[in-house]
């Protein structure tokens, strides 16, 4: 039964030290993620811009189009003022000659507007797009260093394995189910250290003849409050 007890130690330990690894891992992990959502918001924000930069551009091209349209309709009516014989007709073409210049003007007006938008919008870009290229960079010298730690945690999680597996073997079953239970409800911990007379799991004081019982060695006990398996640690004397 000592023999027993010692391997359910020795799993704990293993089992314990495994998890601190896997939380580890999962730390570096987290920071992976978290890199990553970074340059993939930066990416985000730059395909934005970029698609507002591409609207302006289409905007900026129309307005464009419509300025050559009216600057057309001015040289072709002020061509056709050569052949006005009336007055009347004269101040006709006149009028929507003033109208298209003035129509040529606001075009031209809100064309340079659109210019310095696209000036403004495209210095934000270059110095997005820099900043995206300089924090990839980094992401991907953190990401390595993080999967390698992680691959290095995981040839000791492997390790870890391969033992407890020879261990789990020469334990019975039922024991094995038994303090994988405990494990899980017991956040980890399916032993306890029996101490003065009371259970260290859970701080709670032990029978009496319970905890004189341990020092015989002869057969498993579990704390009557939180069933984890006692384990008596008698100093060397």
């Amino acid at each position: 039964m000592k023999k027993k007890l010692l391997l359910l130690e020795e799993l704990q330990e293993i089992d314990t030290a495994i998890d601190l690894t896997r939380a580890e891992q999962a730390v570096h992990q987290a920071a992976i993620t978290g890199l990553e959502a970074g340059v993939a918001t930066l990416h985000g924000a730059l395909a934005d811009e970029q698609a507002r930069l591409a609207a302006i551009e289409q905007m900026k091209r129309e307005l464009e189009i419509a300025l050559q349209a009216e600057q057309d309709n001015i040289r072709r009516s002020e061509g056709n003022m050569k052949e006005i014989r009336t007055n009347k007709e004269f101040q006709a073409v006149g009028r929507e000659i003033a109208m298209a210049r003035k129509q040529a003007a606001e075009l031209e007006e809100q064309i340079l507007q659109k210019t310095a938008q696209l000036e403004e919008l495209q210095g934000g870009i270059n110095a997005r797009t820099g900043e995206l290229e300089t924090l990839q960079a980094t992401t991907d010298v953190d990401r390595r260093e993080r999967q390698e730690a992680m691959d290095g945690l995981q040839g000791t999680v492997d390790t870890a394995l391969e033992k407890r597996e020879r261990i789990v073997k020469e334990l019975p079953a039922g024991l094995v189910r038994r303090y994988a239970k405990l494990r899980e409800q017991r956040r980890g911990q399916a032993l306890a250290e029996a101490r003065d007379g009371s259970c260290t799991g859970c701080n709670m004081q032990l029978p009496p003849q319970l905890y004189n019982t341990l020092f015989r060695g002869d057969e498993l006990h579990a704390c009557p409050h939180c069933q984890r398996i006692l384990v008596l640690k008698q100093e060397q004397g």
